[in-house]
């Protein structure tokens, strides 16, 4: 294996193209799965290496196989030695997210937006950057790499979601046998000290579902609401209905949480209509609560109603499943952060965060991290911006550093996998 510490030089003397990359990318964001320019951007930057590139059919995305050549020679005893040169050879997927948000851009940064009502305001050009430079380090690697890297470019994470066509399209399989691990970072723009690592074993992010509900009556006037039967004060008890049902139904330590954000209902003030809606989200953390919350959805909107005399219909949007760190990768990951900048630049979650992310598609099928780092430009990170915000703004010396995380996380894990064949 190679001395850690060059893996971070190595990044280092990659920032000043790594930061021009990104800030080219902040000029002309772009959404959801069609990416036209930034798909061009990418493959430009990948230009020289040696990388068997595929597009995406049905989106804009980007998947690069790097293959090492680590092991192939020596002595088998040597601990970078896979063995059998015939033995399939492990492989690690690496993941960046490539879109932008609906967002007018309000930072006056010199490089800021120049597409109006739209902005990379999650950090996802700093993501595209740094993945660039996790496979321009394990290129010039190639020979300590005893393994595969499959280098995953996604459109559309903020939406409609890109994970999943691309695992469709054979993502999991691109290099001639299944992925061993995946790992995936998250840059942030306030909440966390700028360089501080953060994460945690098992769920790291929730499950997020759109939720509508129909109250289903029958209008009439307003003076003789006995002749009717009124949807409006029954959508407010399904509203509650659904707060205790939370409380009551779910362990406080998995949690659940329904948040009812619009509630809409008739025309005028005289008039009993006939129906009412409801829009919620759902946002839980495990599977299994994921799954119950569904059906008591169902069965509190339904037997509400029903107790007036009503009926209701639910549908429920399935959204992003929650991101769940495999405690054995994540242990892994986290030992390298350590390894590689230290241990002061290392902080565990103490709870998982409410926000959803798509690749926990990917992490429902492979093993994995997904690990976060701040990005703030101020001392107080308390003060600054968060993601999402027009005002985001995120300190490109990062980039370097999850470059080399990635890079690092790839030379590990195929060595090990390597040794354990």
């Amino acid at each position: 294996m190679p001395d850690r510490s060059s893996v971070v030089e190595l990044a280092q003397s990659l920032a000043p193209d790594l930061v021009a990359l990104r800030h080219d990318l902040h000029r002309h964001p772009e959404l959801g799965n069609d990416l036209p320019r930034t798909q061009r951007a990418v493959v430009e930057a990948l230009a020289g290496l040696d990388l068997e590139i595929t597009l995406g059919r049905h989106l804009s995305s980007v998947v690069a196989v790097l293959r090492g050549r680590g092991g192939r020679q020596g002595d088998p005893g040597d601990p970078g030695d896979p063995g059998d040169p015939g033995e399939p050879r492990p492989v690690v997927l690496l993941r960046g997210d490539m879109d932008a948000l609906p967002v007018t851009e309000a930072t006056g940064l010199g490089f800021a937006s120049e597409r109006p009502g739209l902005m990379h305001a999650c950090g996802h050009d700093l993501h595209v950057a740094a993945l660039v430079g996790a496979a321009r380090i394990l290129h010039e690697r190639r020979d300590d790499l005893a393994g595969d890297v499959v280098l995953m470019f996604q459109p559309g994470e903020e939406g409609p979601g890109g994970a999943e066509p691309m695992l469709a399209e054979g993502l999991l399989d691109v290099a001639g046998r299944r992925v061993d691990a995946a790992y995936a970072v998250h840059v942030y723009a306030a909440e966390h000290p700028r360089g501080v690592w953060f994460g945690r074993p098992g769920p790291q992010m929730a499950a997020a579902d759109e939720v509508r509900i129909r109250v289903l009556g029958r209008g009439g006037h307003g003076s003789q609401p006995h002749m009717a039967l009124d949807p409006v004060p029954v959508a407010c008890e399904v509203v509650l209905a659904l707060q205790t049902m939370v409380t009551r139904r779910f362990d406080a330590f998995d949690p659940v949480v329904v948040t009812v954000g619009r509630i809409s209902s008739g025309t005028v003030n005289n008039v009993i209509p006939d129906t009412a809606e409801i829009d919620a989200t759902l946002r839980t953390f495990s599977p299994e609560h994921r799954a119950l919350a569904h059906a008591e959805i169902h069965r509190v909107a339904e037997h509400v109603a029903a107790a007036h005399h009503l009926s209701a219909t639910v549908e429920i949007s399935g959204g992003y499943p929650v991101t769940v760190n495999d405690p054995d990768e994540f242990a892994f990951a986290r030992a390298t952060v350590v390894d590689l900048f230290g241990a002061e630049r290392w902080a565990d979650m103490v709870n998982p965060e409410a926000g959803a992310e798509d690749m926990s598609f990917v992490l429902e099928q492979v093993p994995g991290a997904y690990l976060n780092i701040g990005a703030c430009v101020v001392d107080d990170h308390t003060t600054a911006d968060d993601n999402h915000s027009p005002r985001a703004v995120y300190d490109d010396s990062v980039i370097p550093d999850v470059a080399a995380l990635l890079a690092e996380l790839a030379l590990r894990r195929t060595a090990a996998g390597a040794q354990r064949r």
